[in-house]
């Protein structure tokens, strides 16, 4: 197979990839989702400051209309809160409760074992290739997010 079939094959695959892994861990717990979880990992990142719809958003790549939405479907579930920001109104805070502190502190091995399946049969080698091939995917997507928004 040349580069550009390779190249083909891993940009179809990590579509493919994304939605059977989302399935698969969806399946680890009935009272959230793979996204969800995900979510909050990203909001406890913030360490204690109450990030924006906004910042969530660019963190998980998403747009803030899917982001507020998960937000207010956690928010009813009673793992975090949405409030108003205290200088602008227009913007809303989220931040996480005692729930869902409580929730992470019973569930927090659940996730890292599935994590760990999921790659307990690559060695070293291939996860440092991995890591550095996901980096430099990154930085690229960034590179042509950035180009995009000055057309």
């Amino acid at each position: 197979m040349n580069k550009n079939d390779k190249i083909a094959h891993i940009f179809g695959s990590l579509f493919v990839l994304a939605n059977r892994i989302q399935i698969l861990g969806d399946r680890i717990d009935p009272e959230m989702t793979i996204k969800q979880w995900l979510f909050i990992v990203v909001v406890s990142k913030f360490q204690g400051n109450a990030p924006t719809i906004s910042d969530i958003a660019n963190e998980l790549g998403n747009s803030r209309q899917n982001v507020k939405k998960m937000a207010l479907i956690l928010e009813k579930k009673g793992y975090v809160t949405v409030s108003k920001d205290a200088t602008d109104a227009r913007v809303n805070r989220v931040s996480l409760t005692q729930k869902c502190d409580d929730y992470f502190k019973e569930n927090d091995q659940k996730g890292e074992d599935f994590i760990m399946e999921l790659f307990k049969d690559f060695d070293e080698p291939i996860v440092n290739g991995m890591y550095e091939g996901i980096i430099r995917l990154t930085n690229r997507v960034i590179e042509m997010e950035k180009a995009y928004e000055q057309e």
